[in-house]
């Protein structure tokens, strides 16, 4: 399969003026690139402008190397953000209700599709109370969630 992910409503869309893509390992989300929105600074490096729907070890604002396909190599600056996947699956809850506490909280958010949502921190104070939520929606059965971290 050879499905690519897209962002439609990049957080940074102002910001961005060049698309690059990200391999994505083999798992249950049927993607094999994610494409990422991102601010030319040279030929090699661009800044995401997106929050990661399915790329790990990516966040909103890092500064990353392409090679001449513009796919991913690494980051070589990375911004200190964090990046949340919330899937509400069959929920019943109202997800407007916790995208507005999010949001509340300090959190930028982009829709992957109408279950699945990529959530951005600036910093660790903003992260933590971020998790706190998410794990209590969680264990409410509400949605479950997920960091962008692989470390």
């Amino acid at each position: 399969m050879n499905s690519e992910a897209v962002h439609r409503e990049p957080v940074w869309r102002d910001r961005s003026n060049f698309v690059i893509a990200t391999r994505i390992e083999p798992g249950q989300s049927g993607v094999s690139t994610e494409q990422l929105w991102a601010r030319c600074i040279d030929d090699l490096h661009y800044e995401l402008c997106c929050i990661p729907f399915f790329a790990y070890d990516l966040a909103l604002g890092d500064v990353v190397e392409v090679d001449a396909s513009y796919m991913v190599r690494r980051v070589t600056k990375g911004s200190g953000r964090s990046v949340f996947r919330v899937y509400f699956g069959r929920s019943e809850h109202p997800t407007a209700e916790i995208v507005e506490h999010l949001t509340g909280l300090g959190g930028l958010v982009e829709w992957s599709s109408e279950n699945l949502l990529a959530v951005d921190a600036p910093d660790q104070a903003t992260a933590q109370p971020i998790a706190d939520y998410l794990q209590e929606q969680e264990d409410l059965g509400r949605l479950m969630y997920e960091t962008g971290k692989t470390t």
